[in-house]
């Protein structure tokens, strides 16, 4: 799957994070995984919020830090938003049924996917930033490995 949206951009302020979310939603097919890489304050959260608006979910989207799960089923694909800060081994992922919501009938965001050992992401995004800081978000998929299009 060739996504519209790869590549490198900045975003001066959360609003144009939410956007860029927005607009890789436009692409997102059933079954895919997105990977949200960067340091706490980053955006991560805001960047899954535009990708749900994008997909005409409606709720409040929060960071399921403590819960490590929240579905969205009322959109125009289901989406689960995992958030794996607080794992701190592969057991934990197994415990929680973590790898059989992959690929599922939804779309899967992953919040500090360094913490599930080989997860295949469909698309990676990385958010560089924190504070009032603008953000370089770097978006890629597999088939375009770092040969970004679009900007």
């Amino acid at each position: 799957m060739i996504h519209l949206l790869t590549g490198k951009f900045v975003a001066k302020t959360p609003e144009e994070t939410l956007l860029l979310g927005i607009k890789l939603s436009q692409s997102l097919k059933m079954g895919e995984v997105i990977a949200l890489y960067g340091g706490l304050g980053a955006g991560k959260t805001v960047f899954a919020k535009g990708i749900a608006k994008g997909l005409g979910i409606a709720e409040d989207v929060t960071s399921p830090t403590f819960t490590l799960l929240r579905q969205y089923e009322k959109g125009r694909l289901p989406l689960c938003h995992f958030d794996l800060y607080r794992i701190e081994d592969e057991q934990e992922l197994e415990q929680i049924g973590f790898y059989e919501y992959l690929g599922g009938e939804n779309i899967c965001i992953i919040e500090w996917p360094e913490n599930a050992a080989g997860l295949k992401a469909d698309i990676c995004v990385r958010i560089d930033g924190s504070g009032s800081e603008q953000r370089h978000i770097d978006i890629h998929t597999k088939e375009s490995s770092h040969d970004h299009i679009g900007s």
